[in-house]
């Protein structure tokens, strides 16, 4: 292994969650060309604001990517672009979980689930129906076991996935829930599941159920746009 690996490798062990979220969102977005080569990134006050993070966090985050040379920073002048992709034809590096930053899931989500949730409404069988709220009463049993709660909400998701009777759908939606696990989400939700919050979650959960045992089609896309909203207020805080 060379030196520049594992010195990259054991920044990134040592970087808190915060940082490493803050990290990986910048990368995905000089990679995608949202901060193209010589360009100048936002300010620092500007970076921290949108982020939801602290500006030492954000300094962290800038001083890693300049050790890994996708910046370069100026004292007085800013941070600046300097990562050139040796073909610009080559698909990214890393998987689409490890190009994934938070904002690019809790975004794909907000498009999918919304349309998910009222498809399964009127498409769900009585035989799903039993098997989502025996999930249910799964979630419901969780007390402080987050890798419980984490299968629960997936089989919860893949029920009704399956349940819009639509394929590409319900792949696209697997690929949402391995994005999550190969990523930053879980580390997130180890951070802040608090007894507290599994409640309001597993209050979630039921009302959402109800609605959608109900066929009541607004109740269910507007409780999974509420669930939505709290998830991204959740990383935004995540400092």
């Amino acid at each position: 292994m060379s030196r520049t690996v594992k010195a990259d490798i054991e920044i990134g062990q040592s970087l808190g969650e915060t940082v490493r979220i803050v990290v990986e969102t910048l990368t995905a977005r000089i990679h995608e060309g949202e901060y193209p080569t010589d360009s100048r990134l936002p300010s620092e006050r500007a970076l921290a604001v949108e982020l939801g993070v602290s500006r030492n966090s954000l300094r962290e985050a800038l001083d890693v990517l300049e050790i890994r040379k996708l910046v370069r920073r100026r004292q007085g002048s800013g941070s600046f672009v300097v990562y050139k992709s040796d073909n610009p034809d080559d698909p990214l590096p890393g998987s689409i979980g490890e190009r994934t930053s938070p904002l690019d899931h809790l975004i794909v989500r907000s498009i999918i689930e919304p349309e998910m949730i009222r498809l399964a409404v009127m498409n769900m069988t009585p035989r799903e129906l039993d098997t989502l709220a025996r999930t249910v009463a799964s979630i419901e049993a969780v007390r402080t076991d987050l890798n419980e709660f984490t299968r629960c909400e997936e089989e919860f998701y893949r029920t009704i996935a399956k349940a819009t009777r639509n394929p590409l759908l319900e792949s696209c939606y697997e690929l949402t829930i391995e994005v999550c696990r190969q990523s930053f989400r879980t580390a997130l939700m180890r951070k802040h599941l608090t007894p507290d919050r599994i409640q309001a979650y597993q209050t979630r959960f039921n009302s959402l159920f109800n609605a959608i045992a109900t066929r009541d089609i607004e109740a269910a896309v507007e409780i999974t746009k509420l669930h939505l909203t709290e998830e991204q207020k959740l990383f935004l805080h995540s400092s």
